[in-house]
């Protein structure tokens, strides 16, 4: 059967369906007690202001002074238009963490944080209560589902009974996540311009490692967005002609960094034809960039060996990434790495799955590919091109790597780390999100895999999300008829503002009290209000999702819009992310599709599957496969090590000894047995919701 059905914007909701008051079977006592064990990651981001963010007491741009303790204005309005109290009971954890302190006390609360996993578990052992029953009773969150299928489909914890045991959270939807960002400054002063690079001083550059990944010899076509940004082109990277620049670097012997510089001006030159002009730069971080891992390395080699050009030292950090001694950013390093070498699984929505061209799921912890991938990014390290506080986490900290010109780019989110050209860059200094590298992806299209753009990393169901605690509400109807209205007012048209925006005194509106909008992707959205964008960069640095959590207490889960992320954008973040939208747009950045595709190598792994309560529990024995491979702030990964010291971080010796550990001594195999027979039955209820 041929399944195609695709995933509307979330906020399309915000006009397409209006709110419907709660259900009269849903009634409750006014003043109703909802112990809450919510929030997102922190104290500092809960429903109640912590010690630490209210201080004395932290006056807002809505006039009011709130203390310690407080609800924090979207809550207060959450109260009060559901005329519920809320009792704080978050310990200030990380989703995974808070769902782990209350699993044994589920009667001291009534709504909890939890992974997305570990609620439908727990709800299949009948400790979170099954919203699916309660749906004909909320209106708003059922029609959000009814046109968005594929959400329910991304939800559902039990094919026979379409059990869904948490509402979903969306940090944005159907858009691109992270995004490779890069001082487009020094690339520019690097390759631009008329005649040979030349510098007073430059390093030698280390022996070279790393080797080539793309062909050296023959051509690939590859398409791109014009220098306009109005249609799409073809460029050939021919390398017959100039040759591949990483086995030319390598064979050239010892190269300080003007030679280097100079023989990647005349690859780019040659292998394009003069395509970029003198505008090399634009190879890397124009609209019409063709950049593939190879040159990338290349361009790496020519940054950390010209620090006297770039930053006027004698030492310069190629790839890095956020914070070097934190688990939780460092896995980004492999995360990129599936990008630049073609391999699927290491940006999932869940695990490390991905879907095959035939059908299948497959685990990137059991493919050669992924741990080739490694192999490469640690031949990279070898070389010096990737941060020595990745690989030493203990000697230093990235975080003013960006302020203090020490660091050349890392894989993100555009608008958080963007920022930094307001707060921490000078004048002529520019950070910004650039194109989506060329790869080998095999997409079942060719058997010998297509050269194209693609990014894993993208929006949909996040792995966190609020359950209902069965014990916390047995017995009392009004508190589950509580809690369900919660769930249900949050995906009201006027709910999701309210869980993006903040209350209305955050929103700038016009004479007659109705909102000011802007155009966001089709859609008209708020506009906020001018005190709320001066208390932005007054309290939070300019940095959209703390100050939203932190001060507004909202973002915390159910569906976030990023029209109130995109006006806090800096100029520069707009610029980058722009780019990428119009190669999106123009269909030269493929991605997962949220719906169930005629080529399944496209569809977007489910972020939960519907184990039952048996084989959940066998997965839970398989705990040293999700030790192996954590990706928690206080966790270590495999991949991660594998980068930074080589398969014999892990005590293996090569990429087939760390699948064939992983599929046997880890239980990989009967892992992704279990996963496999969840998926069929989801895909048998999804055709028969959709006959």
């Amino acid at each position: 059967m041929k399944r195609t059905l695709s995933l509307l914007a979330a906020i399309v909701m915000l006009i397409s369906v209006f709110a419907v008051p709660a259900s009269a079977e849903l009634a409750y006592a006014e003043g109703t007690v909802l112990r809450m064990a919510t929030g997102y990651n922190s104290a500092k981001t809960g429903l109640f202001f912590d010690a630490e963010t209210a201080g004395e007491g932290v006056t807002l741009a809505d006039g009011k002074t709130y203390l310690t303790g407080d609800l924090k204005p979207t809550w207060v309005e959450v109260q009060n238009v559901l005329g519920v109290v809320f009792e704080n009971q978050y310990q200030g954890n990380s989703a995974a963490k808070e769902f782990d302190f209350w699993k044994d006390r589920l009667d001291e609360v009534d709504m909890l944080s939890g992974t997305a996993a570990k609620l439908s578990e727990y709800g299949e052992a009948g400790s979170i209560v099954n919203i699916a029953e309660y749906l004909d009773q909320m209106p708003n969150f059922k029609a959000y589902l009814d046109q968005n299928p594929i959400v329910r489909l991304s939800i559902t914890g039990n094919t026979d009974t379409g059990a869904i045991y948490f509402s979903p959270y969306f940090d944005g939807v159907n858009d691109i996540e992270r995004m490779p960002l890069m001082r487009v400054d020094w690339v520019q002063k690097l390759l631009d311009g008329e005649g040979a690079f030349a510098a007073d001083a430059s390093n030698k550059l280390a022996a070279a490692v790393y080797t080539p990944y793309m062909p050296t010899a023959g051509a690939v076509e590859v398409d791109v967005v014009n220098l306009e940004g109005t249609a799409v082109e073809k460029v050939t990277k021919n390398y017959d002609v100039a040759g591949n620049i990483v086995e030319k670097m390598n064979a050239a012997g010892e190269l300080d960094g003007v030679a280097a510089v100079n023989m990647l001006r005349t690859y780019i030159d040659e292998a394009y034809n003069g395509y970029y002009g003198t505008t090399r730069s634009n190879l890397f971080v124009g609209q019409n960039a063709a950049l593939d891992a190879d040159e990338l390395v290349a361009l790496l080699r020519c940054v950390v060996a010209n620090p006297q050009t770039l930053n006027g030292t004698d030492s310069v950090q190629g790839l890095f990434s956020r914070e070097d001694d934190n688990n939780q950013r460092r896995v980004d390093m492999f995360r990129f790495a599936g990008t630049l070498f073609g391999v699927r699984g290491l940006e999932s929505r869940q695990d490390y799955l991905w879907i095959d061209a035939d059908g299948f799921l497959r685990d990137a912890r059991q493919e050669l590919d992924a741990y080739n991938a490694m192999a490469k990014m640690n031949e990279m390290v070898q070389e010096g091109l990737i941060s020595k506080a990745f690989v030493e986490t203990a000697k230093e900290s990235t975080a003013t790597y960006l302020e203090n010109d020490l660091g050349f780019m890392h894989y993100d989110y555009n608008q958080t780390q963007t920022v930094y050209n307001e707060t921490k860059l000078q004048d002529g200094e520019k950070y910004m999100a650039v194109m989506v590298p060329v790869a080998k992806w095999y997409d079942g299209t060719s058997e010998d895999g297509v050269f194209m753009r693609f990014t894993e990393s993208w929006r949909s169901v996040k792995t966190d999300g609020w359950g209902i605690s069965v014990k916390g509400v047995e017995g009392n109807p009004d508190k589950l008829n509580a809690a369900l209205s919660l769930i249900d007012y949050a995906y009201s048209p006027e709910g999701m503002i309210l869980m993006s925006y903040g209350p209305d005194a955050f929103i700038k509106k016009n004479d007659d009290g109705s909102y000011v909008t802007f155009n966001f992707n089709g859609t008209e959205m708020p506009v906020i209000a001018d005190a709320t964008y001066a208390e932005l960069w007054e309290k939070a640095s300019g940095n959209y999702t703390n100050y939203a959590r932190m001060y507004l207490g909202s973002t915390l889960s159910f569906a976030k819009s990023q029209a109130f992320e995109y006006q806090c954008t800096h100029d520069v973040g707009k610029e980058g992310a722009g780019k990428i939208s119009i190669a999106i747009g123009l269909g030269t950045i493929k991605h997962p599709e949220l719906a169930v595709t005629e080529n399944s190598w496209y569809t977007s792994v489910p972020t939960v599957l519907p184990n039952d309560k048996n084989e959940n529990e066998t997965l839970k024995s398989y705990s040293s496969l999700a030790e192996m491979f954590n990706a928690a702030k206080g966790g270590a990964n495999a991949f991660v090590d594998i980068i930074a010291a080589g398969f014999a971080a892990e005590g293996m010796f090569s990429a087939e000894e760390a699948v064939e550990t992983v599929a046997g001594t880890m239980n990989g195999a009967d892992y992704l047995f279990l996963k496999q027979e969840a998926f069929d039955r989801l895909l048998t209820y999804y055709d028969a919701l959709n006959k």
